[in-house]
């Protein structure tokens, strides 16, 4: 037969003060805390703090140095590259899905004739649209040397490279600041690991040698 029930207990009493928070725990002395420890935290939330502020200044100013540099480019492209005429000297393969807007876009290499500005008449290869005829007039970008190239950067390529350069700025800064973190980590345990060894040649002798 089951014995009597206990008496039953009085609820616990009020808790004394809100649970502490982190920032409180690390005030709190703690005898297996060490130096280093504090030392670690608080460069983990220095990076912390430090990364979100930096990335967006990094970006901003990758930004605008990209952008000034990319627009001198086109400037400079601008004076030394010169639209011409050039013929066709063979006809250009059709695109496999025609009037598509790939095949707007699309663009093959085929022979061309021009002359250069010097009044020297030059064959070589440039980018044309598909489905182009031999004799066929195209227009071409070239140098004052006569060589085929590319059009002057626009402003939306410079807008693109400038933004392209901004996001790696971001990312780097994170990168860097999550490569800080771990590098001090490294030196922090190298420390800890040093200073107990040298601590445990200390202690080891009292507790190895006879007595």
């Amino acid at each position: 037969m089951a014995g009597p029930l206990p008496p039953a207990q009085p609820p616990p009493g009020p808790r004394l003060g809100p649970p502490p928070t982190p920032r409180r725990w690390r005030r709190r002395p703690n005898p297996l805390r060490r130096p280093t420890d504090v030392l670690q935290a608080w460069i983990g939330l220095g990076l912390l703090l430090a990364v979100p502020a930096v990335a967006p200044v990094a970006g901003v100013a990758a930004a605008d140095l990209a952008h000034r540099h990319y627009g001198d480019t086109a400037r400079h492209q601008s004076l030394t590259r010169h639209e011409t005429d050039a013929t066709l000297t063979e006809d250009v393969p059709r695109h496999p899905e025609p009037g598509s807007d790939e095949a707007k876009l699309a663009r093959y290499l085929a022979e061309v004739r021009f002359t250069t500005p010097d009044g020297r008449t030059a064959i070589t290869r440039a980018e044309v649209p598909p489905g182009l005829s031999a004799d066929s007039r195209v227009r071409i970008w070239t140098t004052a040397a006569g060589q085929v190239t590319e059009p002057p950067l626009t402003r939306e390529q410079i807008r693109s490279r400038s933004m392209g350069w901004a996001l790696l700025a971001a990312v780097g800064t994170a990168l860097t600041g999550v490569a800080a973190h771990a590098a001090a980590r490294h030196a922090v345990r190298r420390r800890n690991l040093a200073a107990w060894e040298r601590a445990w040649a200390e202690t080891a002798p009292r507790w190895t040698t006879p007595g």
